[in-house]
């Protein structure tokens, strides 16, 4: 397997699953309509459930679906996501969010590199990571009830560190899944949602560290 062409095609649907997570969060903060359905009628959490359940049934099928099956569960991953994303724009005038993700994006790439190049073994880092989010959630919870400004700062500090050491993570992991998932196309898709992920969660801490909205 050319793990060049690997590369490029996780960049590339990546990419693809950004593109359609935006512009349909665009699409749809500037309908009041869709905005009401969402967020007043009760169908953010069946979307946020739909996101989850997608995603494990990418990550726990991936090695026997066909290549248009995953890619079609990744787009409409990417479209659910979207549609929860919203709530962003709304929130957050747009020359800022741009401002975010151009960060985002750098920080993203420098992670990237550094997985991709470095010479060490980063298989232990999993474990680690996993549970420092563990962590993270709990601590998430504890604050929804103690409601501490420092507390959050941590929390979102913590978070953002997390998920650029995941990048790093999980562009060396990709190498080692193709002993588990001989398609080639599947194995792009797979490190796509991965890397997907990872980006979101870095735009969206930045986002709340940064914290300029539109009433600001």
């Amino acid at each position: 397997m050319d793990l060049k062409r690997v590369y490029s095609k996780v960049f590339l649907w990546m990419f693809i699953g950004l593109l359609v997570t935006f512009i349909t969060g665009y699409i749809v903060s500037v309908n009041d309509n869709m905005l009401l359905a969402i967020y007043k009628k009760g169908f953010y959490w069946i979307f946020a459930i739909a996101e989850i359940i997608l995603v494990i049934v990418l990550s726990a099928r991936i090695r026997k679906m066909s290549t248009v099956t995953a890619r079609i569960c990744f787009i409409l991953y990417s479209f659910v996501s979207g549609l929860t994303f919203s709530s962003i724009f709304v929130a957050y005038n747009i020359s800022y969010i741009m401002y975010v993700f151009v960060i985002a994006a750098v920080l993203f790439a420098i992670f990237a590199a550094i997985g991709h190049f470095t010479k060490l073994d980063l298989s232990k880092l999993g474990t680690i990571l996993f549970m420092a989010l563990i962590g993270i959630i709990i601590c998430s919870i504890v604050n929804l009830f103690v409601k501490s400004e420092g507390f959050n700062l941590g929390i979102v500090i913590a978070s953002l560190v997390i998920f650029l050491l995941y990048v790093a993570y999980d562009i060396k992991k990709i190498s080692s899944l193709q002993n588990f998932i001989d398609n080639e196309d599947n194995l792009a898709i797979c490190g796509a949602l991965e890397l997907y992920l990872d980006f979101i969660n870095i735009f969206i801490n930045l986002l709340r560290l940064l914290g300029n909205n539109r009433d600001s």
